[in-house]
């Protein structure tokens, strides 16, 4: 790792958050795999340390969260069997946050889809917020006792359940494999407070989980890219939502200057580069 200069460290990072694995990074650049995959881990314990102290007494008035699934070593149904239901191995779900008018991811958490999870997640989501804000999610029942220990009454928060059915393609097998169903209706349900039903949506939050799928190797499906350990997974997800946050202007935030979405929310004050982002490890 001291081998690498921050140009270099920036190198690699513009490759990793723009969709590379690390063998085609090792390709390209000629730096071993365990070192990049190291600069990896050592930048995601970084960007996880900084944005967790950064990243409070945040203004937001709405939040959607939703959760993204991938897999680690293997998909579940060839997991070994000395390993199954052992988390690190099989499914693991990464919950996100999203504040739809700064677009600043504020909270994620990767690990199972389960009660302990949600209530985690919402923790942390809820230790970052100065202001009683709006949330909605999917249907997902864990979020429901989640919210309540966490906001109890002080939240406006509803869920908007979607269903999903097929788009004509149905009949057509190989069609349906790479072809995502569409939704065909929605539900909304109250849960708590006085939530705006204009602003009852889980858009934004699912159109970062593309965001996410597209510039991360590791949630690219039907590729052998995915990751052997749920700690590299972990890093990959951090350095994705640091470059998000700081480095990766938005389009709905260009006015009347570019800016990032952490810009957006106040938390910083210029565009980062990927050298400012190396730096962290200094």
């Amino acid at each position: 790792m001291n081998k690498l200069s921050t140009s270099e460290r920036a190198q690699i990072i513009r490759m990793l958050v723009e969709g590379n694995s690390i063998r085609s990074i090792n390709r390209m650049t000629g730096f071993a795999q365990n070192t990049i995959l190291k600069l990896l881990v050592d930048l995601g314990d970084a960007a996880t340390k900084y944005q967790n102290q950064r990243l409070r007494n945040l203004t937001s008035t709405r939040i959607e969260c939703d959760e993204i699934w991938a897999f680690v070593h293997a998909k579940a149904k060839h997991v070994p069997e000395k390993h199954a239901g052992e988390f690190g191995y099989g499914d693991v779900w990464t919950w996100i946050a999203i504040d739809p008018d700064t677009k600043l991811i504020p909270a994620w958490l990767v690990g199972p889809r389960d009660e302990i999870a949600a209530h985690d997640f919402i923790a942390d989501l809820g230790s970052r917020l100065a202001n009683r804000v709006q949330i909605t999610t999917d249907g997902h029942r864990p979020y429901l006792a989640a919210i309540e220990a966490e906001f109890g009454r002080d939240v406006d928060y509803a869920m908007l359940i979607k269903q999903y059915g097929s788009d004509g393609l149905g009949e057509v097998p190989q069609a349906r494999k790479y072809s995502p169903q569409v939704c065909t209706s929605q539900e909304v349900r109250v849960i708590q407070g006085d939530p705006d039903p204009a602003r009852i949506s889980t858009s934004y939050v699912e159109r970062s989980n593309l965001t996410l799928r597209m510039s991360s190797r590791r949630f690219t499906r039907l590729t052998n890219a995915f990751s052997k350990k749920v700690r590299n997974h972990a890093a990959a997800v951090a350095l994705q939502h640091m470059h998000y946050n700081f480095a990766r202007t938005h389009r709905s935030l260009a006015n009347p200057y570019p800016r990032t979405p952490a810009m957006a929310a106040g938390m910083a004050d210029h565009i980062w580069t990927c050298e400012e982002i190396a730096a962290l490890l200094d």
